[in-house]
């Protein structure tokens, strides 16, 4: 009997333990993330200023989870093939995703993109911000936007604008100006920054279109003069000058913006850790200044405002590549 009554207890605790083992909240079931690596994928090669922001963040982060922050660089098809790279891992809080402005682009550009951002990824935080600037040659006819306003509208079509690839955010933005401002350019794109600003130089261009940081050098060589920001309000980056809003031109905000988001299903638990953590990091002074350094604002947010500035944007940007004819890729 007593043998019996034994057999009993430990048929018991077993039962017991594979029913802890089982169910879900439990010790045994969940593992405090993060328990191992992150891979975070990037939809651009290595080098440049997504990147190495991406790369600046990683540091950060991974020494505050207590885990490396692996950096995947998988460029190419309008971000699809990053994206489908974190989408074909678990959605498990340990693949994450980098997503743009440029994301926000691609939906409305390509015809076949193979993904969904808004419906197959949640948002977690952004990154950073960065403006893009207007700029002519030093010493050269323009002194102001006023001067180039007021040029375009004596010759429609007579000032060239210059920018990178059509369908870029500089490109975009262009159009942008052109329709909010109600005055006619032309708009030349190029091929890379460098192949731009020889062109402002030899006047072969009247004004370019680029972020601060790919114009860095000529500013402060005074090759050339900015002479608008493209953002709601002056960039903290350049504060001496002022946005196009401010000169007159309505209703034209263009901010570039990265975000880290997760494939859809990932456990709201790990995108609550991740954002708490990314908030911590970004607000630190010393990685703020590493960002303004490189002409980037080092900035959180929570899920819901970066998951309503990438659906804001692609609306934005659905419309400005409609009107300007601009044909799907």
């Amino acid at each position: 009997m007593a043998g019996l009554v034994h057999r009993r207890g430990a048929l018991t605790a077993s039962v017991a333990v594979a029913l802890a083992l089982a169910l879900p909240g439990t010790a045994a079931a969940q593992e405090k993330y993060p328990s191992r690596d992150i891979t975070l994928v990037l939809p651009f090669g290595p080098g440049g200023i997504a990147d190495i922001t991406a790369r600046v963040v990683a540091e950060s982060l991974g020494k505050k989870l207590g885990r490396q922050i692996v950096i995947m660089n998988q460029p190419g098809a309008g971000g699809a093939t990053a994206a489908r790279a974190a989408l074909n891992a678990e959605a498990d809080g340990y693949t994450l995703a980098l997503l743009s402005n440029g994301t926000a682009i691609s939906v409305p550009l390509f015809k076949n993109l193979q993904f969904d951002p808004v419906k197959d990824f949640v948002p977690v935080s952004s990154l950073a911000y960065f403006d893009f600037v207007f700029v002519t040659k030093a010493n050269g006819k323009f002194n102001a936007l006023k001067d180039v306003l007021e040029a375009a509208k004596a010759k429609p079509g007579a000032l060239n604008v210059g920018t990178i690839n059509v369908g870029s955010s500089q490109n975009l933005a262009a159009e942008l100006f052109k329709s909010a401002s109600g005055v006619d350019f032309t708009i030349v794109p190029y091929k890379a920054t460098p192949d731009l600003q020889v062109a402002l130089l030899g006047g072969e261009l009247d004004v370019i279109v680029d972020s601060q940081t790919a114009l860095k050098a000529a500013l402060q060589q005074n090759q050339a003069i900015a002479i608008a920001s493209s953002g709601p309000v002056r960039s903290s980056l350049l504060p001496n000058v002022p946005t196009a809003a401010e000169q007159g031109v309505k209703d034209f905000d263009v901010t570039s913006w990265n975000a880290i988001f997760a494939p859809k299903g990932t456990p709201p638990e790990a995108v609550k850790v991740l954002n708490a953590a990314l908030v911590e990091v970004l607000a630190d002074p010393a990685l703020q200044k590493r960002f303004a350094d490189l002409g980037v604002e080092a900035r959180s947010s929570t899920p819901q405002e970066i998951g309503k500035r990438l659906s804001d944007d692609i609306a934005k940007w659905s419309a400005v590549i409609q009107k300007a004819g601009i044909p799907k890729q």
